[in-house]
C-alpha cells in the first residue's frame, strides 16, 4: 500500500468516527472516498456501524457496487448510492449517506431545506428531494439496492452538494472527505436552526450572493486552515486524533 492510499484510509476512518460522534449517522449510514489510484473504484467500510470502523474494515468497490475480487465481507446494501454518484460526477471524491433525523422533515413536506446559517452555505441554495417511488413504485424497501436506483438518485442530485431522500435520509457529495463531512454536519445543524426559526416566524435565508461570497472567499477550500481546524476539532472529540497526520508549523502557516 502506498502513502497516498494509506492517507485516504486513515481519513476515511476519521470521517466515519466524526459522523457518528456528531450524530449524523448511527448504526446505519456510511461514508466513502474515491480510490486515490483508481477513479473507477471507491473505498468504503464493509457493513459495520460507522462508530466501530477501523483501518482493517475498509474494502474496495467498483462503481457498479461490485466488491473487489476475493472480498468476502458483506458490503453495505446501499453502496450503490456511492458508486452511482462517482460514476455521474468525476469531480466528486467523497460521498456520505445518512438518516439524520433533523433532515427528515424536509424530505416529506413541502418546506424546502435552505441555508440559514453561514457555516451551512456549502449545502447550496437548492437542495433537491428524491422520492424512490416516482420511478420505482410504492412497493420498494425505500433503500437504494440497485445501481439503477443509485443512478436515478445521482440524476436528482445533479451538480448539487446534497439531495434529500423522501422518508429515508440524504446523500451528499464533495471534492474531499473533509468537505463532505463538514457539509453533512452543518446540514443537520442548519435544519435544527431553520425549524427553530420557523416556530418563531419567517426565517431569513442566505442569499445567493452570500453563498457565492463564502465560496469565493475560500472558506471551504480543501486545504484551508479553517476547514482543517474543524476537522481536527471533530477528530479529537470523536477520540481518533491519533489518526491525524502530523502538521508542521510551517505548513499550517501556509494554509
Amino acid at each position: 500500500m502506498d502513502e497516498q492510499q494509506e492517507y485516504a484510509l486513515r481519513e476515511l476512518v476519521i470521517a466515519n468516527r466524526i459522523l457518528a460522534f456528531e450524530n449524523v449517522v448511527d448504526a446505519s449510514g456510511h461514508v466513502s472516498v474515491r480510490h486515490p489510484r483508481d477513479p473507477d473504484a471507491f473505498l468504503i467500510s464493509w457493513s459495520r456501524s460507522p462508530e466501530l470502523v477501523t483501518l482493517e474494515d475498509i474494502m474496495v468497490c467498483r462503481l457498479d457496487g461490485t466488491p473487489a475480487k476475493g472480498e468476502t465481507r458483506p458490503p453495505y446494501r446501499e453502496r450503490f448510492i456511492h458508486g452511482a454518484i462517482y460514476e455521474a460526477r468525476p469531480d466528486v471524491m467523497a460521498v456520505v449517506h445518512c438518516h439524520a433525523e433533523d433532515l427528515l422533515p424536509f424530505g416529506i413536506t413541502d418546506v424546502p431545506l435552505r441555508p440559514v446559517i453561514c457555516s451551512a452555505s456549502l449545502i447550496g441554495a437548492r437542495i433537491p428531494v428524491w422520492d424512490i417511488a416516482e420511478k420505482f413504485g410504492d412497493a420498494t424497501s425505500m433503500l437504494v439496492e440497485t445501481i439503477e436506483q443509485g443512478r436515478d438518485l445521482a440524476r436528482c442530485l445533479g451538480s448539487n452538494t446534497m439531495a434529500l431522500m423522501a422518508g429515508h435520509g440524504m446523500a451528499a457529495a464533495a471534492r474531499t472527505l473533509i468537505e463532505v463531512v463538514r457539509a453533512s454536519v452543518y446540514a443537520a445543524r442548519n435544519a435544527r436552526v431553520q425549524m427553530a426559526a420557523m416556530r418563531m416566524g419567517q426565517p431569513r435565508y442566505l442569499s445567493q450572493g452570500e453563498i457565492d461570497a463564502r465560496a469565493a472567499g475560500g472558506y471551504f477550500a480543501p486545504h484551508s486552515h479553517g476547514i482543517y481546524r474543524a476537522w481536527e476539532y471533530w477528530a479529537r472529540r470523536a477520540g481518533c486524533a491519533d489518526l491525524l497526520p502530523p502538521r508542521k508549523a510551517e505548513t499550517l502557516r501556509s494554509l
